[in-house]
């Protein structure tokens, strides 16, 4: 349902097919409010891997309306938001009492967002040698640098994902300051 084509997913029930949350999952990735809408309307479970996909995705009308209606959620959801940059998504999410884990820095330097991570580490997310990695399997130098200058930890796994990402610019700079 990630096409967001409601006749389909009516016609699909009329025949009796299944559906289970991952209609839920693909409705809100996609941003189709409507089409989620009628599916819980309609009975369709979902789990926390509707608020996820609304996060990674950048639809916050959709995560809004799957919290006020009960739709449950965790570190994925902020995880998700990191990873693809949705800063203001991640904001409203722990404004909301949505749970981090370090998973969050992760998903921010994996992605290449630096401002997602400078704003997790000042209201006091966890890190730890992830972060690095995330930064380096992506060649996100300028991330992996403001990592390791404000005390992020890391360790030999950090040039591991780099070399398998083809990252030769990374390897050079960690070995260069102590790998």
């Amino acid at each position: 349902m990630e096409g967001g084509h409601l006749h389909a997913l009516r016609w699909l029930r009329e025949k009796s097919c299944d559906w289970n949350s991952d209609t839920c999952m693909a409705a809100a990735s996609g941003g189709h409010l409507g089409v989620l809408q009628w599916a819980r309307l309609n009975g369709c479970i979902w789990d926390t891997s509707t608020c996820w996909a609304a996060a990674q995705q950048g639809h916050l009308e959709v995560l809004r309306w799957a919290r006020a209606n009960g739709c449950g959620w965790g570190p994925s959801t902020c995880w998700g938001a990191a990873k693809e940059g949705h800063l203001g998504i991640l904001q409203w999410a722990r404004s909301n009492g949505c749970v981090w884990t370090s998973g969050t820095c992760w998903g921010a330097a994996r992605g290449g967002h630096l401002h997602v991570l400078q704003w997790a580490r000042a209201q006091g997310c966890a890190w730890n040698a992830t972060t690095c990695c995330g930064a380096a399997k992506e060649g996100h130098l300028h991330v992996l640098i403001w990592a390791r200058q404000n005390g992020c930890p890391w360790d030999i796994r950090t040039i591991t994902y780099a070399e398998k990402g083809g990252h030769d610019h990374v390897v050079r700079w960690a070995r260069a300051h102590g790998l």
